[in-house]
């Protein structure tokens, strides 16, 4: 099953939010979310949280599942729902933008629950963002700029093939060296790494 949710960090632009319910076959709000999504005039399946943020006034006839649970955060809450019912294919809109804790939070949940599903990935009106298999080869357009993300601290051994700035059995570190702002320069491209947690980030100047 095809499963998008909706958290309460930046708002998407109306126009990624409404192709991406149209890709969708349940459509969860992490709490707050739902309130972005009802403003938009988009009414989510179902509406699962701690529930701090939702406007309750507003759920209508919505599936309002409350979870006072304070070890889980509004998107692992999500995302176990999503598990529940079938999920297979995951999408999340507004994990990223306002608070900076509330980002780097919902990017370990993102390594959390990666291996859970088939994808899991994260967009935003600037892109998308999601972790990548030891060998992984793209076939995003040529001079599409894109970022190599370390997100267990620390990846080894990465080669690369097809991008501007290659990396040869190389390693990036948090704190020490980074893949920030590299560039596709023939498609398709190839990735591989030894060991480590890598995400790539893919910008997408359509979703503005």
């Amino acid at each position: 099953m095809k499963i998008l949710i909706l958290c309460n960090g930046s708002p998407p632009p109306r126009p990624l939010l409404a192709s991406q319910v149209q890709w969708c076959e349940l459509f969860i709000a992490a709490d707050g979310g739902a309130n972005i999504a009802l403003d938009m005039d988009f009414e989510p399946d179902a509406v699962v949280g701690d529930l701090d943020s939702f406007d309750n006034g507003a759920s209508g006839s919505l599936e309002v599942i409350k979870i006072e649970d304070q070890e889980t955060n509004d998107l692992e809450k999500a995302l176990n729902l999503a598990k529940e019912r079938g999920g297979r294919e995951v999408r999340v809109l507004g994990a990223t933008g306002l608070r900076l804790d509330h980002t780097l939070k919902n990017l370990s949940v993102l390594k959390q629950f990666d291996e859970q599903f088939e994808q899991l990935l994260f967009k935003d009106r600037f892109g998308e963002a999601y972790l990548i298999p030891r060998e992984f080869e793209g076939a995003y357009p040529v001079g599409t700029t894109l970022s190599l993300i370390p997100l267990s601290g620390k990846v080894q051994g990465i080669k690369t093939r097809g991008l501007k700035y290659p990396l040869n059995d190389e390693d990036l570190e948090v704190g020490i060296r980074d893949g920030h702002a590299n560039r596709v320069e023939s498609s398709p491209f190839s990735i591989e790494y030894v060991d480590g947690d890598l995400a790539l980030f893919i910008e997408d100047h359509s979703t503005r």
